[in-house]
């Protein structure tokens, strides 16, 4: 039964990531890029944007050559790719997404502009806390790339 859960939270999962975000970011216009001052600023406002979810804020950071190199070597890339990515991210959980996880930075260990970065994630809906680290790469005050080892089929939801 719980294999059978987690099989159908992955495929949603994988859905929501890949096909349904696309017609709502499609609808939804780029916002301008906006520069941070600092590699710290842009990891800061990175963080900030994704617990709120706040869609316009995180594709802000992107430019048009970023990447996000998620598992198995999927790798999403550009900012149209990458705000299709974060609207399915940022749906309420009852359509699919994860709007409300929680972020908080365990620790990150700066290296020129990118940053090995330890989190842990939680939220209301899930019922234990899920740990990950990323690393972002910044470049001219923006998010140039991440690498993340996030697993949206291994967070234990509730029921």
């Amino acid at each position: 039964m719980q294999h059978r859960w987690k099989h159908s939270l992955t495929l949603a999962l994988l859905a929501t990531l890949s096909a349904t975000p696309h017609l709502r970011a499609a609808e939804m216009q780029l916002p301008p890029l906006k520069t941070q001052p600092t590699p710290q600023a842009v990891l800061d406002e990175h963080m900030d944007a994704l617990n709120k979810c706040d869609w316009n804020r995180i594709v802000a950071q992107y430019p048009d050559d970023a990447q996000i190199h998620l598992l198995n070597g999927t790798i999403v890339t550009g900012r149209k790719a990458i705000g299709d990515l974060f609207a399915g991210f940022c749906k309420d959980p009852k359509d699919g997404g994860l709007n409300g996880l929680n972020f908080t930075v365990v620790q990150s260990m700066p290296i020129g502009g990118t940053f090995a970065t330890h989190w842990i994630a939680s939220a209301p809906f899930l019922t234990e806390p899920y740990k990950g680290s990323d690393a972002y790469i910044t470049k001219d005050g923006l998010m140039q790339a991440m690498v993340t080892t996030f697993d949206g089929a291994a967070l234990k939801m509730k029921k």
